[in-house]
């Protein structure tokens, strides 16, 4: 926290011989207005008046005194200023572009001039004199108007716009030093997140077109919004190599493909087409598609916490996050069973994921415990128990004849809702164990963090399928956690890195098998 305390300064006169009191002529000095500098820092963001005087940008010492806890006492009869922080003395000469630190002699773009009753300082006297007395690091960004106070993060973020043409685009991001980035698509835009306390943009001008409206930094956010144009359909974000210490990262937008004209009929009726199997039964060597569960929902809120935050919400934000980062950074994709504050039943769930044939179920959880000291998150795969043992038996039994159209015949398994899990069981088993592993590196795991459980929402899931506890919100300390952007950004990098593992794992046992893998 920077102190702040009010401007305590004095003037001192000279003695001449006649014993009047005399001041020390000052020059006249052009000042002119200039635009606001924004000084951030731990406690927020605040505008700083600058002025101009022969083309140097200026601040009041008026202003910066109490900020920065600044005692000014004016030497009239030597014409310079004595500025005392709580460490060291800083000196100014009248006309000088020198400055006093401590005994250390530091230089400046021009001197301190007096405006009317306050007195005018560089605006580099900030970072060069009065941050390194004060004990602060500050740095003054003079092309962005910024002085940032503390051991702040705000990297500069420059970005770039191609028309690739055939209804594509890039957007390339240069961030300097390099942050985390995240994307998420919400409400007809892009939303990228950095992993900062704040961001200096260096967005340029971005003509509107169909696939980007426009571009524009948060107001109090480190984040960027790109504004998506009518024909945007999809986006893409993958890393590339940046320099030193700068990260560099590209959102390939792909537009709608065109209506294509409907074929003209043929002269002679076409022969007709082989049957198309009616499903495909073998276990999928890669992922296509995934579909992600926020637990509860509408009239289920699920636990509450002490402090009244509810499961229902902690799931759908994490769930949003987490489709981004599947669709943007894996292209993948990604679907919710919910959107919204809407009840869903448990069998519904695994439907709409049987429903879109996707190749991984993740069901997202908060816990609860009688005991309010009990924390960490857990990893959950299905448990048969209850089912018997002719469930797993069921869901390997021989397949039964069915007519189709044409007078053939097609032989497919006919699995009971309730033993379509058990085909999948060692799957299941092997992502859940990836997700503990990857939350193990990044958050805190419960002393069970990977088990076994009968839950109705995997029963029905026809492709592997775990169910996240991501942390008990019955304890007060994690339940402030799991509200908080730096956790939940954690379980979702742990959960896409699992995606990556196990898809690994598909590909390198398809090979094994002798059975070619379907591509993304």
């Amino acid at each position: 926290m920077i102190p702040k305390i009010c401007l305590a300064g004095t003037l001192v006169a000279a003695v001449t011989a006649g014993g009047a009191v005399a001041l020390r002529a000052q020059p006249t000095v052009q000042v002119q207005g200039a635009p606001p500098y924004t000084l951030l820092s731990r406690e927020g963001r605040r505008p700083l008046v600058a002025r101009r005087v022969n083309g140097q940008d200026m601040f009041t010492l008026d202003e910066l005194a109490p900020i920065f806890n600044l005692s000014v006492r004016e030497d009239a009869l030597a014409g310079g200023l004595t500025i005392s922080t709580t460490r060291q003395t800083i000196v100014l000469s009248a006309g000088q572009t020198l400055a006093s630190v401590g005994g250390r002699l530091i230089s400046l773009p021009s001197p301190a001039v007096r405006d009317g009753r306050t007195w005018l300082v560089p605006v580099e006297l900030v970072s060069r004199a009065i941050g390194p007395a004060s004990g602060l690091r500050v740095e003054v960004r003079k092309s962005s108007r910024l002085v940032i106070v503390g051991d702040l993060t705000v990297p500069r973020v420059a970005l770039r716009f191609d028309d690739e043409g055939g209804g594509r685009a890039r957007l390339t991001f240069e961030v300097d030093p390099a942050a985390g980035h995240h994307v998420t698509e919400e409400s007809g835009r892009l939303v990228v997140a950095f992993d900062a306390d704040a961001i200096d943009p260096r967005l340029g001008t971005i003509p509107a077109g169909p696939l980007v409206a426009g571009v524009r930094a948060a107001d109090n956010a480190p984040s960027i919004a790109v504004d998506l144009g009518p024909a945007f359909a999809s986006y893409r974000v993958a890393d590339v190599a940046g320099g030193e210490g700068v990260g560099r990262f590209v959102i390939e937008l792909v537009g709608a493909a065109p209506a294509q004209p409907a074929p003209a009929q043929p002269a002679q009726p076409a022969a007709p087409a082989p049957v198309a199997p009616l499903f495909e039964l073998s276990p999928p060597a890669t992922i296509q598609t995934i579909v992600i569960d926020p637990g509860h929902g509408g009239a289920e809120t699920g636990v509450r916490g002490p402090n009244g935050t509810l499961e229902k919400d902690v799931t759908l934000a994490v769930a949003r996050r987490l489709k981004g980062a599947i669709e943007g950074r894996l292209g993948i994709r990604a679907l919710l069973t919910r959107d919204g504050d809407q009840t869903v039943g448990l069998d519904e769930r695994a439907a709409q994921a049987n429903n879109n044939k996707a190749d991984l179920f993740v069901s997202l959880h908060a816990n609860a415990s009688p005991r309010a000291s009990t924390a960490g998150a857990e990893v959950f795969y299905l448990s048969l128990e209850g089912y018997g043992q002719e469930a797993e038996a069921a869901s390997r039994a021989d397949g039964v004849p069915l007519p189709v159209f044409g007078g053939t015949a097609r032989v497919i398994q006919l699995i009971p809702w309730e033993m379509a899990q058990a085909r999948y069981l060692d799957r299941s088993a092997a992502l859940a164990g990836m997700v503990a592993d990857e939350l193990r590196q990044r958050v805190p795991m419960s002393r069970r963090a990977l088990e076994r459980g009968p839950f109705r929402v995997l029963v029905g899931a026809n492709m592997p399928a775990v169910l996240v506890e991501m942390g008990f919100l019955s304890n007060p300390d994690e339940e402030r956690v799991l509200t908080s952007e730096p956790f939940q950004n954690a379980v979702v990098e742990a959960l896409l890195q699992s995606v990556v593992r196990f898809r690994d794992y598909l590909r390198t046992t398809a090979a094994a098998a002798g059975r070619p893998g379907r591509q993304p």
